[in-house]
C-alpha cells in the first residue's frame, strides 16, 4: 500500500476531465446549433462547409443579378412598346395621307404636323429611357450581368436597332424624313415598316433575355437550396444525437466524481497500519 502516488485517484482525475471536456463540448454545440465551431472541431468539414457557404452567397446573389436584370430590361421593353405604339400610329396616318385624292392640302399639313410631334417623342423615349443612370435606348447600351457564382457565368445584354450605336430616334429608325403625300405613300410606308421591324427585332431579343434570365433564376435557387442542405449535413448538430452525448458525459462526470472522492479515501487505511 503507497500514498505518494494514488493511481486510482489519477485515473478517475484524468477521467473526469475528459468527460467535464465531453460536456462542454456538447453544450457548445447544442446552444450554437453547430457540430463544427472551430477549425478543432473537423479541419476537413469546416474547409468543405467554407466553400459551399461562399458558393451559396454567390448563387444567391447572381439571383439577385439575374432579378436586376429583368427590371433593366422591363424598363427597354416597356419603352419599346410605346415606340411600337407611336410606330403603328405613324402608320395608320401615312395609309391615310396616301388617300389624296380626298384630301386637301390642310389636312396634310395637319398629318406632317402629327408625324413630326410623334418623331419628337420617338427621339424623346429614346433619350429619357434610363435604368440607374443607364440610358437604354441610344444605341450605347451594351452590359454584362453576372448570373452564376463562378467565372464565365455572364450575360451580354445590347440593346440597339440593328447596329452598333443606332439607338431609337426617329433619326436612327429612319422615319424623320416623311414626306406624306401621296406620291410618297409607298415609300413612307416601307420606311415605317421597317422601323417597325427593327423594334420588333429588339423586342424580341430582350424578351429571349427575359425567359432566360427568368430559368436562371429558377435554376439558381435550386442550386442554392441543395447547396444549402449539403452544407448543414456538415455544419450543422444532430440535436437528439448530441443530447444523447450531453446526458452520457453528464453522468459519467458524476460519476468520476464520486469515484474521485473514494480514489481519494484508499491512502487513509495505511493510517489503521500504524495504529
Amino acid at each position: 500500500m503507497i500514498i505518494n502516488h494514488n493511481i486510482s485517484a489519477i485515473n478517475a482525475h484524468r477521467q473526469l476531465g475528459v468527460n467535464q471536456n465531453g460536456v462542454q463540448s456538447s453544450l457548445e454545440k447544442l446552444s450554437s446549433g453547430l457540430q463544427i465551431n472551430r477549425a478543432g472541431d473537423d479541419a476537413a468539414g469546416l474547409s468543405i462547409s467554407e466553400k459551399m457557404r461562399g458558393q451559396i452567397r454567390g448563387l444567391e446573389q447572381a439571383s439577385v443579378n439575374s432579378q436586376d436584370g429583368i427590371s433593366l430590361i422591363q424598363t427597354a421593353e416597356g419603352a419599346l412598346n410605346e415606340t411600337h405604339a407611336i410606330l403603328q400610329r405613324q402608320r395608320e396616318l401615312v395609309v391615310k395621307a396616301g388617300n389624296e385624292g380626298t384630301l386637301e392640302s390642310d389636312d396634310l399639313t395637319a398629318i406632317k404636323d402629327e408625324i413630326d410631334e410623334l418623331n419628337k417623342e420617338l427621339t424623346g423615349i429614346s433619350e429619357r429611357t434610363e435604368f440607374n443612370g443607364k440610358k437604354l435606348l441610344d444605341g450605347s447600351y451594351e452590359g454584362t450581368l453576372q448570373i452564376g457564382a463562378n467565372q464565365e457565368q455572364a450575360l451580354e445584354v445590347v440593346i440597339n436597332s440593328g447596329a452598333e450605336g443606332e439607338g431609337f430616334s426617329a433619326e436612327d429608325l429612319g422615319v424623320n424624313g416623311l414626306e406624306v403625300s401621296g406620291e410618297s405613300a409607298d415609300a413612307d410606308l416601307a420606311l415605317v415598316d421597317a422601323a417597325i421591324a427593327k423594334v420588333s427585332k429588339a423586342r424580341s431579343s430582350l424578351g429571349a433575355n427575359q425567359n432566360r434570365l427568368e430559368h436562371t433564376i429558377n435554376n439558381l435557387g435550386t442550386s442554392a437550396e441543395n447547396l444549402t442542405a449539403a452544407e448543414s449535413r456538415i455544419r450543422d448538430v444532430d440535436m437528439a444525437k448530441e443530447m444523447m452525448e450531453f446526458t452520457k458525459n453528464n453522468i459519467l462526470s458524476q460519476a468520476a466524481q464520486s469515484m474521485l472522492a473514494q480514489a481519494n479515501q484508499v491512502p487513509q487505511g495505511v493510517l489503521q497500519l500504524l495504529q
